[in-house]
């Protein structure tokens, strides 16, 4: 079975929790408030061929590159998100983008899925859905 590819931009729509999950990271009350506010824009470029991936979110207050091979584990700096730095990977689980980021906050990270145009995300931390 062929893996899809996630390809395109995104922008998102909703958002769902997302205050508490920041608050499970121990982002600070005030980014917090200002993150929450953000609608960003998801542009991703992946080559199924290579597994080469790269993810770019853009926001009015900041933005934030990943830039990976799936199944390889990278050093991802989160300095512009909550100033950590982890150890992660992104790998496939079905048709769905796993990344699992290891640090100090462990269970960490994020499931990505399309579902027709729509670029759809979880974020996980500790347990934490």
């Amino acid at each position: 079975m062929s893996k899809p590819n996630y390809t395109g931009t995104f922008h998102m729509v909703s958002q769902d929790n997302f205050e508490n999950y920041l608050a499970a990271l121990d982002i600070n009350f005030a980014l917090r408030k200002i993150v929450c506010m953000l609608k960003p824009t998801k542009q991703i470029v992946h080559d199924p061929a290579t597994g080469s991936m790269k993810i770019r979110t853009l926001t009015t207050f900041k933005d934030f590159d990943m830039d990976f091979k799936l199944g390889q584990v990278f050093t991802e700096d989160l300095g512009p998100v909550d100033g950590r730095v982890c150890q992660t990977t992104v790998d496939w689980e079905g048709d769905k983008l796993v990344c699992v980021q290891r640090g100090e906050k462990e269970g960490r990270g994020w499931t990505h899925w399309l579902e027709g145009d729509k670029l759809h995300l979880v974020r996980m931390e500790g347990g934490m859905d």
